[in-house]
């Protein structure tokens, strides 16, 4: 059996924390998705970063997977130690349809085969939606073992929601029932917006002055940009909420959040530097005034 290199499909050592094995799932699952990646073997390369995710972002499959590794050979192969069971596969349970054999091999739920008729297994999948996919019912085309459905996805399907197809798993056998298709709805990451339930989030970049005086920003949302006031006096984290912009949901509508950050020029002209100058020597603003971190105030308290 061919062993799966998951850190090497992701891009990221095998000491990477989460937060990296996040990133760049992230950043692959957007560039292998079908929708948007015409190339013949985008949706194979999705299928293995969707997989390679799967199992480094769970603790307890990646100590399996991280236990197994050495059991691989120079030549790709892979060959685990007698006797051994994944946790996972003790417990039975669903095939994972759209995962490859190597992941079925360390993960996927054992059973064991009886003469007569047999009812066939439940079957499950992931299904990547693009938040936009959320807004209305989508119909989407699905593969399943040679076999192409088209399902409908109601509006307002939330991330980790599986949705059930009936019959739809594997056929049973000598006329016994098929089982059914589960299907786990998994959001891919977005470029902008983060998600939050039902809400979404966008950080928004603005200028020091902009903060300052106060600005009309442009901000994105799934149906378009829409005009946002910034009052005057902004910090960096304040939060614009802009209702019913975010996700649908079955019975109530997400809000936007707009969160401010404040950044700096990466050049600034002599010209710009004389303004910072003049604003520093004119103004009496002291930032650390009340931060805890500042010395002089805990020195003043003690001598109190």
């Amino acid at each position: 059996m061919e062993f799966k290199d998951y850190y090497k499909i992701l891009g990221v050592p095998p000491e990477a924390d989460d937060k990296e094995i996040k990133a760049a799932y992230r950043k692959l699952a957007r560039k292998y998705h079908p929708d948007v990646n015409a190339d013949a073997d985008a949706e194979s390369k999705f299928k293995e970063v969707a997989e390679a995710y799967k199992v480094l972002k769970d603790a307890e499959k990646r100590a399996e997977y991280d236990q197994l590794r050495q059991f691989r050979d120079a030549r790709g192969g892979f060959q685990p130690p007698p006797g051994w069971q994944s946790a996972g596969a003790a417990s039975g349970g669903g095939r994972e349809a759209d995962f490859s054999d190597f992941f079925e091999s360390l993960f996927g739920g054992g059973f064991s085969r009886r003469g007569g008729p047999r009812p066939g297994r439940d079957l499950e999948m992931d299904l990547p939606l693009f938040l936009e996919d959320t807004v209305a019912d989508t119909r989407k085309p699905i593969s399943v073992h040679g076999r192409t459905l088209n399902v409908t996805i109601p509006a307002g399907t939330a991330d980790n929601e599986r949705i059930r197809l009936k019959g739809k798993g594997e056929p049973g056998s000598d006329g016994a029932p098929s089982g059914d298709l589960y299907l786990r709805v998994r959001l891919v990451p977005h470029p902008v917006f983060d998600v939050e339930g039902h809400d979404l989030l966008v950080t928004v970049p603005v200028a020091p002055w902009e903060a300052a005086l106060g600005a009309k920003l442009q901000v994105p949302t799934l149906s378009g940009r829409i005009s946002l006031t910034l009052p005057a006096g902004s910090q960096t984290g304040r939060r614009l909420r802009v209702k019913g912009k975010g996700l649908a949901g079955k019975k109530t509508q997400g809000d936007l959040y707009a969160i401010i950050k404040i950044v700096m020029p990466e050049r600034i002209s002599d010209r710009d530097r004389e303004l910072w100058r003049a604003l520093a020597e004119q103004s009496d603003f002291d930032p650390r005034a009340n931060w805890a971190g500042d010395g002089r105030r805990h020195d003043k308290e003690r001598r109190k």
